[in-house]
């Protein structure tokens, strides 16, 4: 079932998992440490977007076991990708990922706009 019409983007299922992978705090956290980089810092994509899985934790009172499962779940969301480099792990966000998230909201405002 796609959401409001056959548009290519998120699906009410795609969207579900998106939102319940995001519900967690620190997966939010970690999500918008890895999409918000490059606009805090002015950087392009290939500078800045990629961290290693060790930075991720940082500040969030969180052992790495625990960044580890966290960026397993957004990794099964589709929210990021990762890639293991010899003894350590990048992750950056799916590029399609911030696309769909503000085409589906975008989508939702418009649906509400032209039912009133």
């Amino acid at each position: 079932m796609l959401y409001i019409d056959n548009y290519r983007y998120m699906t009410i299922r795609k969207a579900a998992v998106t939102f319940k992978a995001l519900a967690h705090p620190h997966r939010l956290a970690i999500f918008l440490r890895l999409s918000g980089c490059c606009q805090r810092h002015g950087c392009d994509a290939e500078e800045c977007s990629r961290f290693c899985v060790g930075e991720l934790g940082k500040g969030l009172g969180i052992g790495q076991p625990t960044v580890s499962h966290h960026l397993k779940e957004l990794t099964r969301a589709g929210l990021i990708h990762t890639c293991k480099c010899g003894q350590s792990t990048e992750c950056w966000v799916a590029e399609t990922t911030l696309d769909e998230l503000a085409q589906f909201f975008l989508k939702a405002k418009l649906a509400k706009t032209v039912s009133r």
